[in-house]
């Protein structure tokens, strides 16, 4: 009830800065200027619409415009909801996808945003052919999430994440864990989207060359069992299986579940990204977590850094679909999330987002962004790759490592189902 009535009071915060702020140079719209006109959202983050609803409000209420935002829908790809708007002529005035989705829209669809006051404020936006097509929304990073006051309620010592970088050291932490009391001290999020464009995504981001190795198995020639990389993940998967407290009925473990039982302790690590937080944070959490990279035994420094950078992106439809009245909101709306203090608190303090411009404030942050934020900071994130397959998350994700999760399928299984689902794949153009 308090986060409740706390985010009714910064909606009627916001609402009241905004008409105050009236029109300014940057894109704060003037409420006569913008009266009368609609536009349509897409929100592909779907853990933030609430948040998005609620400032739609406030924003139409101070410029009067009007924003109806769009959940993606959870049970098919942004890519194909996308497709679908514009088979109908019917597309999104601003649309949030991922990375991949705007290589292929840009030449099509995506109005050029180079003019844009908030575009030297970044160097995450996304250019195709010249044109800076993509609107960096946020910078994201995965890892495994820690609640360090339930680990050291146990073992009576401050928690340093960078002692447990190796598979080994995790393990035995996690057995004096359980030897303290704690029983199953992992969670782990059985949604295809976690298990199969964010574990196991980092099968492809690790190697040397992500792309080479995604060709290869595209190419049906990669030995996917004798990856070292691919073992080395899959032995720490084992391991969080082994302690997962939904061990025997995994893939039907509740996300806000697991993320109570993280918040209030009664789980010491989760593997998931600052996007976490969103839902940590609707219940009674300490303050005293993290991120820290995935546990390996590995040769290399991927135990030392977590894997991310920019995430999700905005595009403004440049389609006759659009009016040149709208296209202007969208980019009115774009440029308040970078150049208005209440746009700005939009995005870290309401949505909980590490902002991508160099021009925002980040002391709000929330625990698991300020880990994200100083890993981006010191150079130790490992890139996404933005160019697998569009069905690779569901088909990966849900037909293959959530019955890995529940142990109904074996590492050679998996192996072959994987390089067999790669062959008839359809790569993603680059």
């Amino acid at each position: 009830m308090k986060k409740r009535l706390l985010s009714l009071m910064v909606v009627a915060a916001m609402s009241a800065s905004l008409v105050a702020c009236g029109s300014s140079e940057g894109g704060s719209s003037d409420g006569a200027s913008g009266s009368g006109v609609s536009i349509t959202v897409l929100n592909s983050k779907t853990e933030i619409q609430t948040q998005f609803e609620e400032m739609a409000e406030a924003y139409e209420e101070a410029t009067g415009v009007h924003v109806e935002v769009y959940n993606a829908d959870t049970d098919t790809t942004v890519a194909s909801q996308v497709a679908t708007k514009y088979a109908s002529n019917d597309p999104y005035t601003l649309t949030m996808v991922d990375a991949k989705d705007i290589y292929s829209l840009a030449d099509d669809y995506a109005y050029d945003l180079s003019n844009e006051d908030w575009a030297s404020h970044t160097t995450l936006g996304i250019t195709v052919n010249d044109k800076l097509a993509g609107f960096p929304v946020c910078v994201e990073a995965r890892g495994v999430i820690y609640n360090a006051d339930a680990i050291e309620a146990i073992t009576g010592e401050t928690f340093d994440p960078s002692s447990v970088a190796t598979l080994d050291d995790f393990q035995a932490l996690l057995d004096e864990l359980k030897a303290g009391g704690m029983e199953t001290p992992v969670g782990v999020l059985s949604e295809y989207w976690s298990l199969g464009a964010h574990y196991f995504a980092e099968v492809y981001e690790q190697q040397e060359d992500p792309d080479a190795f995604v060709n290869s198995l595209l190419a049906g020639e990669a030995d996917l069992g004798s990856n070292e990389k691919f073992n080395e993940l899959m032995d720490t998967f084992d391991t969080l299986i082994a302690y997962n407290y939904a061990k025997g009925s995994a893939a039907n473990a509740d996300r806000e579940e697991s993320s109570m039982m993280l918040a209030q302790g009664d789980i010491a690590f989760m593997f998931g990204g600052n996007w976490d937080w969103s839902v940590i944070n609707q219940y009674d959490y300490t303050e005293n977590m993290g991120i820290m990279p995935v546990p390996e035994n590995t040769s290399d420094d991927t135990n030392t850094k977590l894997v991310g950078g920019g995430s999700k992106y905005f595009f403004v439809d440049s389609s006759d679909a659009t009016s040149d009245e709208q296209r202007q909101a969208a980019l009115d709306f774009l440029n308040w999330l970078v150049s208005d203090p209440e746009g700005n608190a939009f995005l870290t303090e309401q949505c909980a987002l590490v902002p991508a411009f160099d021009n925002i404030d980040a002391s709000a942050l929330d625990p698991l962004s300020l880990s994200v934020k100083s890993y981006a900071d010191a150079g130790k994130l490992i890139p996404n790759y933005n160019y697998l397959p569009d069905d690779h998350m569901t088909v990966v994700g849900q037909e293959i490592m959530q019955k890995y999760l529940d142990e109904a399928m074996t590492r050679d299984e998996l192996v072959t189902a994987v390089e067999e689902y790669f062959k008839t794949a359809t790569p993603i153009e680059h």
